[in-house]
C-alpha cells in the first residue's frame, strides 16, 4: 500500500472519529447548573460536582475511540514499522483537536448573556469547555497504548529457533 493512501485513511478515520466523539461530548456531557437570583448565578455544592463532568465524558470518550481506532490501524499499517506508530498517535492528535472542536462549536454558549437573560430562580446550565488539556491528550494515550499493547504481543511473530546449536556451528552454503 502507499504511503500516501495509508496516511490519508488515518486521518480520515481520526477526523470521522473526532467529528462522532465531539457531538457525543456535547450530547453526553453532564453540565452543572447554576441558580439565577437577583445577583446573578451561583452553583449550590452538588451543582460544584458537575463541574467537571465534561472533562471526564471528553477523556472516556476519546480514550475508548483511541483505543479502538488506533489498534485497528496500527494492525492494519504495522508492516510500516515505527512509522505505524507515528502516523497513529498523530491522527490521534488530530481527532482530539477535531472533537474538541465540534463540541465547542456544538455546545458552548458564553455564560454571561445566559445568564443575563434568565430569571430569578432559573436554572443556567455551565458552558460546555474543558478545564484543563489533559482530558484532550487521552486521545494520544489511548492510541499509544493500543500501539504499545499490539507490538508486545506481536513482537516474536517469527519462529524462534528451539535447536540447541548455534547457527554458527552449521556448514555454510555451498561456494561454486
Amino acid at each position: 500500500m502507499p504511503w500516501a493512501k495509508a496516511v490519508l485513511v488515518t486521518v480520515v478515520v481520526f477526523l470521522v472519529a473526532g467529528v462522532v466523539a465531539g457531538w457525543a461530548w456535547q450530547q453526553f456531557s453532564p453540565l452543572a447548573k447554576y441558580t439565577v437570583d437577583d445577583r446573578g448565578g451561583s452553583l449550590g455544592e452538588e451543582q460544584m460536582t458537575r463541574l467537571f463532568g465534561p472533562d471526564g465524558t471528553f477523556t472516556a470518550i476519546g480514550f475508548v475511540a483511541a483505543v479502538v481506532l488506533g489498534a485497528a490501524l496500527f494492525w492494519w499499517l504495522r508492516n510500516y514499522g515505527p512509522w505505524s506508530v507515528a502516523i497513529v498517535v498523530l491522527g490521534a492528535c488530530l481527532g482530539s483537536g477535531v472533537s474538541w472542536g465540534v463540541g465547542m462549536l456544538l455546545g458552548h454558549d458564553p455564560l454571561d448573556a445566559r445568564l443575563r437573560a434568565a430569571h430569578p430562580g432559573d436554572l443556567v446550565a455551565a458552558p460546555l469547555e474543558l478545564h484543563t488539556w489533559t482530558p484532550a491528550a487521552s486521545w494520544l494515550v489511548g492510541a499509544a497504548l493500543a500501539c504499545a499493547i499490539i507490538a508486545a504481543a506481536s513482537w516474536r511473530a517469527d519462529p524462534v529457533a528451539t535447536t540447541p546449536h548455534s547457527a554458527a556451528s552449521e556448514p555454510g552454503p555451498p561456494v561454486h
